[in-house]
C-alpha cells in the first residue's frame, strides 16, 4: 500500500482551481480505496490562513466533509502545522477524521524511517522569522489571540499576510531556505537518515553524506491552480516526488 505526502496548498476561498485539484486527489485516493493507500500526510500550510476551529465558510465544511469520507473509507490521515495553520486545533482534526502530529514526527514504513516536518523551523538564517514564530507558537498568545472575535482575528490576519509579504521582498533567497547545519541536527537528534517536508516552496531531492551517512532530504513543492506536488511512498520502495496537473 502506498502512503501520500503534500504540503503547502494554502487553500483559500478565492483559489477554487486548486481546491478541486485537492478534491480531485481525495476522489482518486477513495476510489482505489484502503487496499491501494494506507494514509495521507499532510505536512503543514494546507490553508492560506486559520483564525480558529471555531471558524466555519463553505470551502472548510467541505474540506472536512471530504476528509472525513476518507478517513472513514480506512484511509488515515495525518495533519501537521504550518507557519499559516499553526492554529489548526484538535476540534479540526476531530471533524476531519484526522490526527495531528507535532513537528518532527519519525514514522517508519517497511524497514525505512523518516522524519516529517513543516520546514521553517529549519530556516535559521531568518532571524526575523524565528523570532515572530516563537510569538506565535506560545501558548499564552495562541490562547489570548483565540479568545478575540473573529473580526480582530481576520483583520490581524490580514496585517500580518501584508507585513510578511513586504519582509519576504527584502530578503535574500538563501535566507528564507533551510540551514544544512539544522538540517544535519535535527536529522541526527532524530536518528535518522532520511527528511521530508515542505515551505520552502522548492521541491527536489537532495543527496549528500554526514559523517560517513549517506542522507536525504526531499522537498514538497507548493500547489497552483494547474499543478500539485506529492510523494508516492510503498512499502520496500523509496519516495518518489512528483508534480501532477489537475
Amino acid at each position: 500500500m502506498a502512503h501520500y505526502f503534500i504540503s503547502d496548498l494554502h487553500l483559500e476561498a478565492r483559489h477554487p482551481k486548486m481546491a478541486e485539484g485537492f478534491f480531485g486527489l481525495l476522489k482518486g485516493l477513495k476510489e482505489a480505496g484502503a487496499q491501494a493507500t494506507e494514509s495521507l500526510y499532510i505536512l503543514g500550510d494546507f490553508f492560506e490562513t486559520w483564525l480558529g476551529d471555531d471558524y466555519q465558510d463553505e470551502l472548510s465544511e467541505r474540506i472536512k466533509h471530504s476528509l472525513k469520507q476518507l478517513s472513514d473509507s480506512g484511509i488515515a490521515v495525518y495533519f501537521m502545522h504550518g507557519n499559516r495553520d499553526f492554529l489548526m486545533g484538535e476540534q479540526f482534526a476531530k471533524e476531519c477524521g484526522a490526527k495531528l502530529l507535532d513537528e518532527g514526527t519519525v514514522i517508519t514504513i517497511g524497514d525505512d524511517t523518516a522524519l516529517l516536518m513543516h520546514g521553517d523551523s529549519l530556516c535559521t538564517r531568518d532571524v526575523e522569522y524565528m523570532k515572530v514564530r516563537q510569538m506565535l507558537r506560545n501558548p499564552l498568545w495562541k490562547a489570548d489571540f483565540l479568545s478575540k472575535p473573529m473580526e480582530a482575528r481576520v483583520a490581524f490576519a490580514a496585517h500580518a499576510r501584508a507585513e510578511s509579504q513586504s519582509s519576504q521582498q527584502m530578503k535574500a533567497n538563501d535566507i528564507m531556505d533551510v540551514t544544512q547545519d539544522e538540517v544535519d541536527n535535527v536529522m541526527t537528534n532524530a536518528g535518522v537518515s532520511r527528511l521530508i517536508h515542505g515551505h520552502t516552496h522548492r521541491p527536489n531531492t537532495h543527496l549528500w553524506e554526514f559523517s560517513g551517512e549517506q542522507r536525504e532530504r526531499i522537498v514538497l513543492g507548493d500547489w497552483s491552480d494547474e499543478n500539485g506536488w506529492m510523494i508516492r511512498w510503498e512499502k520496500d520502495s523509496a519516495p518518489q516526488l512528483s508534480k501532477f496537473s489537475f
